[in-house]
């Protein structure tokens, strides 16, 4: 490649591979590289992340692509990361990884969601949060360090989510991300600050003193550091601006600016994302607002971990099996025929706390196959529950666009639209955690002067797939069973807990 041809490169650090991408100055994907990244679940409902060996993934596969791409770490313009939201990332007072991190499905906190839950603080957040209570949030996390193991949190020196970490390793820089930290109810949603108010009602006080100043996703905020620079091959100096929570980024490139597109992402988590001119009250649903990179605007959501995270798991348990073999047996089967359910509650649920996954209405005639419809459908189904009170809040919606690992599959994508009725849009973005990561970067070094110019500039194909409105009337009854079986698991579940079995 030209030695003079300027790059930006963007890190995306999900909940399975941590990649990195170099992008021109049209915003067009050069090269790729991508690292699987261990969970840890040393425990049941424990979901960690090594900080040590991330910072290995990260600086050896940006090393890796710069040599791949036959490009030198002084033609890198800019660093942005994307990275899953939520979850806590500690370092110690001598600013040294204070243990292994914690995910955003990490569910060890449920008991103290619950006892919160009972004692009406969520609903004591909220007007000021804008978001529900989950285990995976930073508080939730934070106080079970301090009931759990009160050592380590006299030691807590700076609390960070994941990409936080990430850039204060390139730069020895501490700073949290605000798209990011306003969904950590540590961040009062009103006045765009931390508030101590809020610590001091979920009963962590303590951590006022470290949590480190908020900034921008395209506010640079270090650069790279001469210690990360011969690990990385990236020239110390380079800028790296704040990034983005990773729902942002694909909202980004999804072309997300007004209330009439909504975003479908399936990934590790099933989120419908919207973007709102503003914070309403008296909603039908408590939606979780967030910062959005347009200025005045808000990205709502809502969501919950029960999406592809359930197929890579059961697959696992299967040994080898492609991709495109589940699809071709997914494909052999009737649409919407079988009688067995999947519930895609293997890290969470969005039908209480207290549910979790499984099979329904297996008989010795079911394969593999059923099974793997199964999936497809529970996570199809679950998902709608979060599209439907999405389009009570977006009553002008005409369009839904789907990013994630599933947006790859034509049947996948053919039975959500089946299932929805909707016309559903495919924006041909392979990366959407590293391309909006770069865009970041690209704004923040004055490419673009905002990210509606970036926006505009990047204009990605899109492809459309239209729903069968024959298998969508199939596919309702089954739905409506789907619910049914929900309720009828609900009760058995507040059974159990009213006589305390």
């Amino acid at each position: 490649m030209s030695e003079k041809a300027p790059f930006w490169l963007g890190i995306d650090c999900g909940g399975t591979y941590l990649k990195a991408g170099l992008y021109n100055s049209q915003g067009k994907e050069v090269c790729i590289e991508r690292r699987s990244v261990a969970t840890l679940s040393p425990r049941p409902g424990y979901a960690e992340r090594d900080m040590h060996t991330l910072w290995q993934h990260c600086h050896e596969s940006i090393a890796r692509l710069l040599k791949s791409a036959e490009v030198t770490g002084d033609q890198i313009r800019g660093v942005g990361i994307s990275a899953q939201g939520k979850g806590l990332f500690l370092l110690d007072k001598q600013d040294r990884p204070l243990g292994n991190a914690m995910l955003s499905s990490d569910r060890r906190a449920l008991e103290i969601v619950r006892r919160w839950q009972q004692d009406g603080i969520p609903e004591k957040l909220y007007p000021h949060t804008r978001q529900t209570l989950w285990t995976g949030h930073p508080a939730s996390l934070l106080r079970w360090v301090k009931e759990n193991e009160p050592q380590r949190y006299q030691q807590i020196g700076c609390v960070m989510m994941a990409h936080d970490y990430l850039r204060w390793c390139l730069t020895g820089v501490k700073g949290c991300e605000e798209s990011n930290i306003s969904e950590s109810n540590l961040y009062n949603m009103n006045n765009g600050r931390y508030d101590p108010q809020l610590t001091r009602w979920l009963g962590i006080g303590e951590i006022d003193g470290a949590l480190p100043p908020i900034v921008g996703s395209a506010e640079i905020c270090g650069e790279i550091a001469p210690q990360a620079a011969a690990l990385t091959g990236l020239a110390a100096g380079t800028p790296v601006v704040g990034g983005l929570f990773d729902v942002v980024s694909t909202a980004i490139c999804a072309g997300l600016h007004d209330e009439q597109t909504l975003n479908a992402v399936m990934g590790t988590w099933a989120v419908t994302s919207g973007i709102a001119n503003g914070i309403r009250d008296n909603e039908p649903f408590p939606y979780v607002y967030g910062r959005y990179v347009h200025p005045q605007q808000y990205i709502v959501h809502e969501a919950s971990p029960t999406s592809s995270g359930n197929l890579e798991w059961l697959t696992a348990q299967w040994g080898d099996l492609s991709f495109e073999e589940i699809n071709h047996a997914v494909a052999s089967l009737p649409k919407a025929e079988s009688d067995v359910f999947f519930l895609p509650f293997l890290y969470g649920s969005n039908a209480g706390l207290e549910m979790t996954s499984g099979f329904y209405g297996m008989q010795a005639l079911h394969t593999r196959a059923h099974l793997l419809q199964a999936v497809y459908e529970g996570v199809v189904f679950s998902h709608m529950t979060h599209l439907n009170r999405m389009l009570e809040r977006f009553t002008r919606v005409e369009t839904l666009r789907v990013t994630g690992g599933p947006a790859h599959s034509a049947v996948w994508m053919q039975m959500l639209a089946d299932v929805s009725g909707l016309a559903i849009e495919l924006p041909q973005v392979e990366e959407t955690g590293c391309s909006g990561a770069a865009l970041a970067a690209m704004v923040g070094t004055g490419v673009y002067p905002d990210f509606r110019a970036a926006q505009r500039a990047l204009n990605h194909a899109i492809r459309v797939i239209e729903p069968d409105l024959h298998a969508h009337a199939a596919y309702q009854r089954k739905y409506h069973r789907y619910q049914l079986l929900i309720s009828a698991l609900q009760g058995y579940h507040a059974r159990v807990k009213e006589y305390n079995l």
